[in-house]
């Protein structure tokens, strides 16, 4: 866990607390009991901002506690599983990913990515560059009469099968990951994780992973972890 995120964090939770707390109006037209007794006192104006202030500081405890839990999730042990099983239930995915980011967990020297949309589409092992791909499929210009002393060029196999390999991508050995379009280094990593253990894996292992996974892919990745291209072929961490 970053300390320095945990504090920025930490802090900017209390400064929308104290936002939150100049913000409400007074709610003591409440102890009437009567809410018709309320609209008729304060007016109905009153009543609305006291239901907006409550919805708002209802969000603000819910966030709140799911930073709180996703700090714990980090700690070691019974204690660290059972906040991270506390987490599952009460905060979505989309939220858990957003706390983790905030917060720094499971961060060293990279970057927590956050997930990922769009439908996975089904992509061949062996990427070929469309260039390859097109001028493959256009048919041979008709050769001119053969000249004395030259070697006629072989004819084009009918398959279109290019014939060198691809510089850029090497073929997958056993175990390695081909990325389909709409992956990110999150939704591998937990993939990973998930078939690896036999069970659903926390964010911050998932995090972890995210980082191991682009050291050993850094050549292949490059700078920006977030941008990954269908057919790059990935090696899993050890």
């Amino acid at each position: 866990m970053s300390m320095r995120r945990l504090v920025v964090t930490t802090a900017a939770t209390a400064a929308v607390a104290a936002v939150l707390a100049v913000l409400t109006p007074d709610t003591s037209w409440l102890s009437a009991g009567s809410l018709q007794h309320a609209v008729d006192t304060a007016g109905p104006e009153a009543v609305l901002l006291s239901a907006v202030a409550a919805a708002a500081w209802l969000t603000w405890a819910w966030g709140a506690l799911g930073l709180v839990l996703t700090a714990l999730s980090a700690l070691p042990g019974l204690a660290g599983a059972a906040a991270a099983l506390v987490l599952r239930v009460v905060v979505p995915a989309a939220g858990r990913r957003a706390a983790a980011l905030a917060l720094g967990v499971g961060l060293a020297a990279t970057p927590v990515l956050t997930g990922c949309t769009g439908p996975a589409a089904v992509v061949p092992a062996a990427v070929v560059p469309a260039a390859a791909t097109a001028s493959a499929a256009t048919p041979a210009a008709t050769t001119p009469a053969a000249v004395p002393d030259w070697p006629t060029a072989p004819a084009a196999t009918p398959t279109g099968t290019p014939t060198t390999p691809v510089p850029d991508w090497p073929l997958p050995a056993p175990g390695d990951h081909v990325v389909l379009r709409g992956e990110c280094l999150w939704s591998i990593a937990e993939a990973d994780l998930r078939e690896r253990t036999g069970r659903e894996p926390a964010d911050a292992e998932v995090a972890e992973a995210v980082g191991r996974w682009w050291s050993v892919n850094a050549d292949v990745i490059g700078t920006d972890p977030d941008l990954l291209l269908p057919g790059q072929v990935l090696r899993p961490p050890a």
